[in-house]
């Protein structure tokens, strides 16, 4: 049986901080790892220019992630803010692995209030979860103006809802209690609710349709 989760503001904080290293902690670690072999004193040229690589790839991978974080989870400006989608698309672009995830963005360029902004962009990493092994993420608009919401469509190998997933949206978990794994749906849910929206999630044949409305 799920229960109502009751989070205080430095809960809720400590959590999101949680998340944010856990989604930098890999490629500083990687850069971290470069840096020490390229001050090995017996590594070969080969050795030392694959690290270098590594060390250029996992620095524009923890740049980009980090901007995605301060928009997604951070202040992001006054409450009265707007953010321009078209800043919001390069954003999800370089957070995502292109490798392993195309993004099909239909939104217009225009500006729209920060919190819609910021649940858009986590809506993109709930819908990202749902294929684990990548696919195809298309953005399309519900409405127009400021009013504007979204639709996302999940199409990959295995596209599935994780369990518990939409307890969470809703602000619910089994116990009653979240980890800094499952806060950034249940801050999703937060937002969604300050922009009067709901979230749902919905298998579409072998896709999966995450939309706030």
């Amino acid at each position: 049986m799920s229960g109502q989760v009751t989070l205080d503001a430095l809960d809720l904080a400590a959590l999101l901080c949680s998340r944010v290293c856990h989604d930098l902690i890999s490629p500083t670690g990687a850069i971290v790892n470069g840096l020490e072999v390229l001050e090995e004193k017996d590594s070969d040229e080969e050795t030392k220019t694959f690290a270098l690589d590594l060390i250029k790839k996992s620095a524009r991978t923890a740049s980009a992630r980090l901007q995605f974080c301060r928009l997604a989870f951070g202040a992001a400006g006054s409450s009265a803010a707007q953010i321009d989608l078209g800043d919001a698309e390069g954003m999800v672009r370089g957070f995502l692995d292109e490798e392993k995830t195309k993004l099909i963005w239909n939104l217009p360029q225009m500006l729209l209030p920060k919190n819609r902004v910021k649940l858009l962009l986590n809506l993109m990493i709930i819908a990202s979860q749902t294929i684990p092994r990548g696919g195809t993420l298309t953005v399309d608009p519900i409405g127009e103006g400021e009013s504007m919401s979204f639709r996302i469509t999940a199409g990959g190998l295995n596209a599935r809802i994780p369990q518990a997933l939409g307890g969470l949206l809703e602000g619910r978990s089994e116990n009653g209690t979240v980890d800094a794994h499952a806060i950034q749906p249940f801050y999703t849910g937060l937002l969604a609710k300050s922009c009067g929206l709901g979230v749902s999630l919905a298998p579409e044949g072998d896709h999966v349709v995450v939309t706030a409305q």
